[in-house]
């Protein structure tokens, strides 16, 4: 990975190195079992925490380190997706979807309630914003928060909720306003409040490991404490929350497409045909280097638009076609992965047909790729 040099320094490699140590070590072996389980131990997040992994990227005073350094956060992201589970790294990396907005924005008493065990793996926290009925379209979604003296009353439901069924703590995107996106707040929600409820485990086609819920609120009754920024401003909140998300999903797409071509590049140079290995063939050794190629052209893409996020530049139009050609590249990559492995590519239990299957969701999750098109259509002035 050539582009490495320029974006990370030793300090970066140092948190590389752990973090493949502690994949080697506490994820890759159980990693099967819990791909059949749907499920991983509660504990992976406890000593996830104990190893620092959960706090790279936030505040020292809340149990967090590296704070501002955005390529601490992109190497223990790409050395977590080497567990070749990306349902694993999501539940396990939910804190960063459903804490940012805790530490940026809630109040002082909250944040240091919440964060410092959620920083540990002694809690989890998810992100609430998915409707039945809404999908990307946020600014249409209809839970409602009634102010009731000085609490709020929450009434609707989430779905696609990841954490949904294990997380202690819920950042819960809610209506307290009119219609459109001005009328949108969020609200800190604890698992034992009265009225709320968490439904059966969601089936899904991959991300096997993590849980996916929905989530039911029957008047639930929510302290105005738990108000995450201002009344009505949740949507720039919602906003600038994806920004970050988007670039972990191409990160996690390009880290997909990446294994998928190790794993090819082992197959082809032991699997013969013919009296010869297959990576000996005209026709395999070229689709390897449009594989490569195109893991390499959305890594540097990527990376570049991780630059300019640390250096605080904006990057609403660049980061959406950075999502877009990673999920893209992932898509081209996993398929001719399987199609290089045969038989054996789609078999259960073999790493490319789980990336393959894992791969999907990463076009439609954070905002599908017809939202990005239409954001970067939009900066372009159309």
């Amino acid at each position: 990975m050539s582009a490495y040099q320029d974006y990370f320094d030793p300090s970066h490699q140092l948190v590389r190195d752990s973090v493949r140590r502690f994949v080697e070590r506490e994820m890759l072996p159980g990693v099967e079992q819990w791909e059949e389980a749907e499920s991983f131990p509660r504990a992976l997040y406890l000593k996830a925490g104990a190893a620092g992994i959960l706090g790279i990227g936030y505040p020292e005073a809340l149990g967090g380190s590296h704070e501002g350094d955005l390529f601490a956060k992109v190497a223990a992201s790409e050395e977590l997706m080497r567990c070749g589970s990306g349902g694993v790294v999501a539940g396990l990396g939910s804190l960063d979807i459903g804490l940012p907005p805790v530490v940026k924005w809630a109040r002082p008493d909250v944040r240091q309630r919440v964060a410092p065990l959620v920083l540990s793996g002694e809690k989890i926290i998810a992100l609430a914003v998915t409707e039945p009925g809404g999908g990307s379209d946020v600014a249409s979604l209809q839970t409602r928060a009634i102010r009731d003296g000085d609490h709020y009353r929450v009434s609707g439901s989430k779905t696609f909720i990841t954490s949904g069924i294990r997380a202690d703590f819920y950042t819960v995107a809610v209506r307290t306003g009119g219609p459109g996106f001005a009328g949108i707040s969020l609200l800190l929600i604890e698992k034992d409040t009265p009225g709320f409820t968490v439904g059966q485990p969601l089936k899904k086609m991959g991300w096997w490991a993590s849980d996916t819920a929905e989530l039911f609120f029957d008047d639930c009754r929510v302290p105005v404490g738990n108000l995450i920024g201002a009344e009505n401003m949740g949507f720039a909140c919602i906003m600038g929350n994806f920004q970050s998300e988007r670039l972990a999903l191409a990160l996690m797409a390009n880290m997909t497409a990446q294994l998928a071509l190790e794993e090819s590049l082992k197959w082809a140079a032991q699997r013969e045909a013919f009296g010869k290995p297959i990576g000996k063939f005209q026709v395999i050794k070229h689709r390897l280097a449009e594989m490569a190629t195109a893991v390499e052209v959305s890594r540097e893409f990527t990376y570049r638009q991780a630059a300019k996020m640390a250096a605080g530049k904006s990057v609403i139009k660049e980061i959406s076609m950075a999502k877009n050609l990673a999920t893209d590249t992932a898509d081209r990559v996993t398929f001719d992965a399987v199609q290089i492995l045969g038989g054996q590519g789609y078999m259960r239990g073999s790493l490319v047909e789980r990336l393959y299957r894992d791969n999907r969701i990463l076009s439609i999750g954070g905002g599908t790729r017809e939202v990005m098109n239409e954001i970067i259509s939009k900066q372009m002035g159309l």
